[in-house]
Parts: structure tokens; C-alpha cells; sequence
């Protein structure tokens, strides 16, 4: 067993299981405060019961994304400490400005939200869900920040007496091209993603055959995701779009790897479906859009895009033998083939596919009716997931993609690993993490289901001096 190998293993996991919760608690953060608003706009108490009832389900997802979230900065200093000493200069930077900054406005403000029910007046509390969200979008901006230099390093030096990266321009860290253009990409997916959920809890409910008063206010929910999702789904195409020609510019073997195309083509076509030799070195069948691919990425639809094998070589060029190679097919400096490939279509495919059925479902509630049947059931139940797995396998197709880099140019992931950290014990914290994280899977899982299912509580008026010196508890019942 290689450390290296299970590192990576481990790295993803709780990567990939962390993000889970990221885009649902920025997309929910900000459809809460739109309700909440609306509510004091418009009086109406289906606005507010909405409020309170996805406000649970949010708070649920928050509390086991802050769990999950701990244990990435841990990794660092354990399985990757080489990493941690070159780029910690960097690198650390917008990492503690988004504790600093970030966590604590979204905990202060969630805190004051979640206590202040009754307590701080109307606006003030509909500001605080506000101010959550902002926290959210800042703690993504810095995140991002920090993975964006490691997909395209600027603002920084070389010091060859200590042999680490060291920042010389924190602004051009965070006006990054990559990070200008990632962020929007990943926000909006997340609107889409916290959207999604709302119409699929708000869908389910409506299939209960709840009262009409009931339905109604689910209405209200299906709508406004679905709409949301639409807005935001085109939102993600447009930012994707100008995202894979920074791409093309930067790590141009990125995209050559996420088209399988392994020689220079002017013009490029877009396979919808490819398959190749199992060595991974030339395809041997493709479905093909002729032009896309130059077009996607090169904004042009004769543009001419690098293949793979001329890619490889002109790395080697630059850079030497990659001290890397031996995990990574077909060689020197190229990311898995198939992986990058197939995870590229997945999330575009998945996040196309909930679009379109976001659309589909805002018809079928047109002008108050209630869409019945087993398809209905099934889109409700599906559309949560197609959001969300598509942000997961964006995120694998991103660092995958950069692969063998873990900072790309400057360090290869094999140079990047703790070298006194030995395999069985990499492989232990693999598994307790593992375990932990498949507990944590049940109790969220298991909580949602529980408040969902007893929907949206109606609201009760105890009098005006009803929470003036009591014990009530300041908890989920607000």
C-alpha cells in the first residue's frame, strides 16, 4: 500500500462527503431570507410558516456541514504536511479570513436567528437569515480563493532559501481569473441545488394530499425553487461556458483530458459518448457534435484545440520527468482519462436534466393544479439528487483533472504527501473517518425524513406576553 494512494482516497472522500452539504445550506440560507422577507412584505403566514419549516431542514444540513468541514483542515498538517509547507504562506491566508471573517458572521447571525423568534424585532431577525447568507457566499469566496491559486498560482514568489511558495499580492490571490469566474459557477449551482431541494420536499407534501390550505402553501415552495432552479441552471450554463475557455487557457490539458482528445484539432468536435483502448491512449468509438468542442473552448467553432499526447510532451519539456507518473494514465502529467472524462458529462448532464424537469414541474402547477401520478412522485423525489450529484462530480472532474498537480506547475501531489506519515496509518483515520461520516449520513438522513414528514407546523399566537420571562426552550420549535 502506497500513503500517496490512500491519501488521495481519503482526501476525496471527506471532500466529496463534505460538499454535499455546501451548495444546499448557501442555497437554502438564501431562499430562507427571501421567505422570511417576504413574509414581513406581504403579511401573508404561509411565507412565514415556510420560513420556519425550512429553516429546520437548513439548520439540520448546517450542524453536520460544520462536523464534516473540521476535519479538511486537519488533513493538511496530517496526510499532506509537504503541501502545507510550501503553499501555507498562500495558501493559509484566505483560509483564515474565511474563519476569521466568514464562519463567525454566518455562526453569530444564525445564533441571533435561531434565539431571536419573538425576541428581536421583525426586520432585524429577517436581516440576520440575511447576514447568514452572506457569510455563506464570503466563505466561498475565500475557499475558493485558495483553490483557485491552486489551479492557476499567482501573486506569489518562489524562496529558494526556505523552498516556499510566499505571498507578495494578496489581491491578485483573490482576483484570481480562475476564481472570477469559479465563483459565480459555484453559487449559482448552489441556488440550484438548495432550490431543487425545496421542490422536492415541497412536491412530496403536495402528493400527501395534505388540507388545501396546506397545498397551497407547498405551491408556493414548488414554484419558487422550481423557478429558481430554471434562473439558476441557465446561470450555471453561462458562467460554465466562460469557465472552460479560462480553462483552456490555463491548464489546457484539463479540458484536452475531459474530451479524451489526445491530438491537436482545428476544429474540435464535443463526443457525447466515447470509448477507447484500455491502455487509455486513443478512442476507439465516439458519438460526436462537430465544432462544440472548439466553440466550448475557444468561443470560436474552428478554434483549435491541444490534445493530450502534444500536451505531454510539451509538460515534459518544461518540467522534467513527472516524479508522478506512475499514478496517473497514460503517463507523464496526464490525469485519469476516463474519470476526468466521464465526470465532465455527468455533472453537465445531470444539471441540464433538473433544469429541464424544474421546467416541466412549474407547468404541471400552473394556475393551482396539483400534478398526481407515479412520474410526479419519482421527479420529486429525483430532483433533489441531480443538482447535488452533479457539484460532486464537478468537483471531482475539477481536481481530478488537474492531476498529477496538487499546485499546478509548481507541485505534484506525489511530492505533496506527508512523507513520515506511514500507510497503515493513513489507512486507519480512512477508515474511523469513513465510519463517522457514514453515521453522521444516517443521522441526517434520518432527521430530514423525520421533520419532513411532519411538514409545516401551523402557527401558534400565544399572546403578546406569552415569551416574556419564561423557560421556554430556544430550540427547534422556536
Amino acid at each position: 500500500m502506497d500513503p500517496t494512494d490512500i491519501a488521495r482516497w481519503q482526501f476525496a472522500i471527506t471532500t466529496v462527503y463534505h460538499f454535499l452539504f455546501v451548495p444546499i445550506t448557501i442555497g437554502l440560507s438564501a431562499i430562507i431570507a427571501g421567505y422570511e422577507i417576504t413574509w414581513l412584505r406581504t403579511r401573508n403566514p404561509q411565507w412565514l410558516r415556510l420560513t420556519k419549516f425550512f429553516g429546520k431542514l437548513f439548520l439540520i444540513n448546517f450542524a453536520i456541514g460544520v462536523v464534516t468541514g473540521i476535519v479538511q483542515e486537519f488533513q493538511f498538517g496530517m496526510n499532506w504536511s509537504d503541501y502545507s509547507r510550501f503553499v501555507g504562506d498562500v495558501f493559509g491566508a484566505p483560509l483564515a479570513v474565511e474563519g476569521l471573517l466568514a464562519f463567525f458572521l454566518e455562526s453569530t447571525f444564525l445564533g441571533l436567528w435561531i434565539f431571536g423568534w419573538d425576541r428581536l424585532p421583525e426586520k432585524i431577525h429577517a436581516a440576520c437569515i440575511a447576514l447568514v447568507h452572506v457569510g455563506t457566499l464570503f466563505s466561498a469566496y475565500f475557499i475558493l480563493a485558495a483553490n483557485s491559486w491552486m489551479q492557476h498560482p499567482v501573486g506569489y514568489a518562489y524562496n529558494p532559501e526556505t523552498g516556499r511558495a510566499e505571498m507578495n499580492d494578496f489581491a491578485a490571490v483573490l482576483l484570481n481569473k480562475v476564481q472570477l469566474v469559479t465563483f459565480p459557477h459555484v453559487v449559482l449551482s448552489a441556488y440550484m441545488t438548495g432550490a431543487a431541494f425545496v421542490v422536492g420536499v415541497g412536491l412530496w407534501q403536495m402528493l400527501r394530499k395534505a388540507p388545501s390550505e396546506d397545498r397551497a402553501l407547498y405551491r408556493k415552495a414548488v414554484r419558487t425553487g422550481a423557478a429558481i432552479v430554471i434562473v439558476s441552471g441557465i446561470g450555471v450554463v453561462i458562467s460554465g461556458d466562460v469557465q472552460g475557455k479560462i480553462m483552456t487557457e490555463v491548464q489546457p490539458m484539463k479540458m484536452a483530458a475531459a474530451e479524451g482528445l489526445y491530438e491537436d484539432e482545428a476544429p474540435a468536435d464535443f463526443s457525447l459518448f466515447q470509448l477507447g483502448t484500455l491502455d487509455g491512449t486513443e478512442e476507439t468509438f465516439s458519438v460526436k457534435v462537430p465544432g462544440l468542442l472548439s466553440l466550448l473552448a475557444t468561443g470560436t467553432s474552428n478554434g483549435e484545440v491541444e490534445g493530450i499526447n502534444p500536451l505531454r510532451e510539451k509538460y515534459i519539456e518544461t518540467y522534467g520527468q513527472d516524479p508522478g507518473a506512475k499514478y496517473y494514465s497514460p503517463g507523464d502529467y496526464t490525469p485519469v482519462i476516463p474519470l476526468t472524462y466521464w465526470t465532465f458529462r455527468l455533472m453537465m448532464g445531470l444539471g441540464l436534466v433538473a433544469t429541464v424537469l424544474a421546467a416541466w414541474i412549474l407547468w404541471a402547477t400552473r394556475q393551482d393544479r396539483t400534478p398526481q401520478g407515479r412520474l410526479v412522485l419519482w421527479a420529486a423525489i429525483a430532483l433533489p439528487f441531480l443538482p447535488l450529484l452533479a457539484n460532486a462530480f464537478g468537483w471531482i472532474f475539477t481536481e481530478v483533472g488537474r492531476q498529477p498537480w496538487a499546485v499546478f506547475g509548481l507541485m505534484t501531489t506525489e511530492q505533496a504527501v506527508s512523507p513520515g506519515v506511514s500507510a497503515a496509518e493513513v489507512l486507519t483515520s480512512l477508515i474511523v473517518l469513513t465510519a463517522v461520516y457514514g453515521v453522521l449520513a444516517v443521522v441526517e438522513v434520518r432527521l430530514l425524513l423525520t421533520y419532513i414528514a411532519k411538514g409545516a407546523e401551523p402557527l401558534v399566537d400565544d399572546g403578546p406576553d406569552a415569551g416574556a420571562g419564561d423557560d421556554r426552550p430556544l430550540a427547534f420549535a422556536y
